[in-house]
C-alpha cells in the first residue's frame, strides 16, 4: 500500500521547507534509509531520510519549489499502483506530461460576461491614463487644455494630470483632431484607462473607449505607452525658439535626454521650428550632432557627457532570507526594544588573553573572553535569561548562548549549550567549528535551537558601536563593537588605553532597565579583571 510521505519539521520555528534538491525521482526504487531529498528550513540545509521501501511514484514539491509542513512532499509505493486517491486526481508526473507543460497553451476564450472592445478606426490614436511616477495607481486630469474638436499636434499640451505626488503637463505624442475625451476635468481613472481619442476629423469613435481597445489600437510596445510623461509645464514654441540662450525642446524630450546623459545642444530637432521631441532624444546618435557655430574667442568647448545606465536585477529570496524577515519583523514589532551602552576598559582583557595564548595548544580570541564572562554574568542574573510567554515569564535553568554567523544567505545564530559551564578552549573550539559548518550549511536543527541569549559580535569589521534586534525568544541580546585604542583618563592622567562598547538591547516585558544596567555592570567587571572569571 502507498505511503504519503509529508513535509517534515526539521526545527520547532519551521512553518514550511523549500525542495533544494530531489536524490530519486518518480520511478526510482526506494529503499529505507536512502536520502529522498535534501530539505532547506528556516536554519539549514538538511537531508531528508526514506522510512519506507517502493517507488517513487509522485513528487509533491518541484526542486527549488516551497510547501508547508505537513503537507504531501511524496508518495512512494508498488510500482503501477493507482494512488489517484491520495493526491486528488493528481497522477505521477511523465515525460508527455511534462511536455504537455512546456508547450504553450492557447489562451482562454473571451468570457460573455467581459466587454469585447470595439475595432479602433484607421488613423485613430487611443491615448491610456499615463503612469507618471512608480507608485501612481491613477490620475486625476486636473485641467484640460485641448476640447473635443481641437486640432493637436505633437508636443501640444493636452492636460495636466494629478499624480499622487505633484500636477504634470502630459503632451500629445500623435498629430489630429481631439475626437473623445476620456475623463472629465476634476474626474479620476486608473492607469491605463481611456484618457483620451486622437484622429481624423469627423470619425465615429464613439464604440472605442475600453482599456482592450487601447491595446488594439497601440503600434507601440505596452511598456513605451505606459512610459513617464513630461514634469515641466511646456514653454510656448514660438518663445523657446526665439531665446538666443536656450534651446527648444519638449519638457518630455527634456527629461528623456537628462536620464540617457545626452547633450540636447548637440540634437537636431524634427519638430515644429527646429523644437527637439521625444523621437529625436530616442533616434539620437552622437554621429548625428547638429552643427554647433564657432564659439568665441576664448570660451571653453562644451563636453557631451555619456552616462552607462545601469541595470536592476533580480534575486529570489532563499528560504533562511524569507525567515529571517519574518523572524526579526515580529520581534521588532512585538518586542518593545530599549538599549544600554557601556564603554569598557580591555587592557587587562589584552594581557590575560596574551597569557592565555602563550600556554601550548591554546588559542582564544577576544570574543570567546566576552561568550565566557557573558555566561558567568547571566547566572548572577537569571532575569536576563528569561523569556516572554504571554501569560508568564519563563525563566531558563540552562544557559545556552547564540553566536550571530553571518553567512552567504544572511545570519544563523548556532548555540552553545550550557555555556557557564564551559572552558575558554571548549568555547574556542566550538564556535570555530560550527561558524565553519554554518558557512557550509552543514549545521544541524538541534544545534541553532534552544538558545536562552545571544551575542552579535561585528568589532571584526572595525564597527564601534550598533544596536541588535533581539532573537526570539530570548529577552535580550548583547551587540560588541571593535576594541578601538584611545586616549582614557586613569588615575587622573590622560593616557593611551583600549576600550570596547557594549550595546545591550532588552525587552522591556522581561528586563527593566535597572537589571538590564546591573547585568551590563557585573559583565563589565569580568572584562576589566579577568580573574575574577576564575572565582
Amino acid at each position: 500500500m502507498a505511503e504519503v510521505i509529508t513535509m517534515p519539521r526539521l526545527s520547532d520555528t519551521m512553518t514550511e521547507g523549500k525542495v533544494a534538491k530531489w536524490h530519486k525521482k518518480v520511478g526510482d526504487k526506494v529503499k529505507e534509509g536512502d536520502i529522498l531529498a535534501e530539505i532547506e528550513t528556516d536554519k539549514a540545509v538538511q537531508d531528508f531520510e526514506s522510512e519506507v521501501e517502493g517507488t517513487l511514484l509522485y513528487v509533491g514539491v518541484e526542486e527549488g519549489g516551497a510547501a508547508a509542513v505537513d503537507s504531501v512532499l511524496a508518495i512512494i509505493g508498488n510500482e503501477g499502483e493507482d494512488i489517484s486517491g491520495l493526491t486528488g486526481g493528481a497522477a505521477a508526473p511523465d515525460a508527455d506530461t511534462e511536455e504537455k507543460k512546456s508547450e504553450p497553451q492557447p489562451k482562454a476564450e473571451t468570457s460573455a460576461a467581459e466587454p469585447v472592445a470595439a475595432e479602433v478606426p484607421a488613423g485613430v490614436e487611443v491615448i491610456t491614463m499615463p503612469r507618471l511616477s512608480d507608485t501612481m495607481t491613477e490620475g486625476k486630469v486636473a485641467k484640460w487644455h485641448k476640447n473635443v474638436g481641437d486640432t493637436v499636434k505633437e508636443g501640444d499640451l493636452l492636460a495636466e494630470i494629478e499624480t499622487d505626488k505633484a500636477v504634470q503637463d502630459f503632451e500629445s505624442e500623435f498629430n489630429g483632431v481631439l475626437l473623445k475625451q476620456g475623463v472629465e476635468e476634476g474626474g479620476a481613472a486608473p492607469v491605463d484607462s481611456v484618457l483620451a481619442i486622437i484622429g481624423p476629423a469627423g470619425t465615429d469613435v464613439s464604440a472605442v473607449g475600453t482599456p482592450k481597445a487601447a491595446v488594439q489600437s497601440a503600434e507601440k510596445p505596452a511598456e513605451q505607452k505606459a512610459e513617464a510623461k513630461t514634469e515641466e509645464k511646456a514653454a510656448p514654441a514660438a518663445a523657446s525658439s526665439s531665446s538666443s540662450d536656450r534651446v527648444a525642446i519638449s519638457p518630455l524630450a527634456k527629461k528623456m535626454a537628462q536620464d540617457k546623459g545626452v547633450d540636447i545642444n548637440s540634437v537636431q530637432g524634427s519638430g515644429e521650428n527646429g523644437r527637439i521631441v521625444k523621437k529625436d532624444i530616442e533616434n539620437y546618435q552622437p554621429s548625428q550632432a547638429k552643427p554647433v557655430a564657432s564659439a568665441p574667442a576664448g570660451a571653453a568647448a562644451q563636453v557631451a557627457v555619456s552616462f552607462v545606465q545601469g541595470e536592476d536585477t533580480e534575486t529570489p529570496n532563499s528560504q533562511v532570507r524569507n525567515i529571517i524577515a519574518k523572524r526579526l519583523s515580529e520581534s521588532k514589532f512585538s518586542a518593545p526594544h530599549y538599549y544600554l551602552m557601556v564603554e569598557i576598559n580591555m587592557d587587562k582583557a589584552i594581557e590575560a588573553r596574551k597569557e592565555i595564548n602563550s600556554l601550548p595548544d591554546t588559542k582564544i580570541s577576544f570574543n570567546d573572553m566576552i561568550i565566557k564572562a557573558t555566561a558567568i554574568a547571566l547566572r548572577k542574573h537569571p532575569q536576563v535569561n528569561s523569556s516572554w510567554a504571554g501569560d508568564k515569564i519563563i525563566h531558563r535553568g540552562n544557559i545556552n548562548i547564540g553566536v550571530a554567523v553571518a553567512i552567504p544567505d544572511g545570519l544563523v545564530v548556532p548555540v552553545l549549550k550550557n555555556t557557564d559551564q564551559m572552558t575558554y578552549t571548549q568555547i574556542s573550539a566550538s564556535v570555530k567549528d560550527m561558524a565553519s559548518r554554518a558557512k557550509n550549511k552543514g549545521l544541524k536543527a538541534n544545534e541553532m535551537e534552544g538558545s536562552t541569549f545571544s551575542i552579535s559580535n561585528l568589532g571584526m569589521f572595525g564597527i564601534e558601536t550598533f544596536t541588535s534586534i533581539i532573537n526570539q525568544p530570548n529577552s535580550a541580546i548583547l551587540s560588541v563593537g571593535a576594541i578601538i585604542e584611545k586616549p582614557i583618563v586613569k588615575n587622573g592622567q590622560i593616557v593611551v588605553g583600549n576600550t570596547m562598547k557594549l550595546s545591550l538591547a532588552c525587552d522591556h516585558r522581561v528586563v527593566d532597565g535597572a537589571t538590564g544596567a546591573e547585568f551590563l555592570q557585573t559583565l563589565r567587571t569580568y572584562l576589566e579583571n579577568p580573574l575574577t572569571l576564575l572565582l
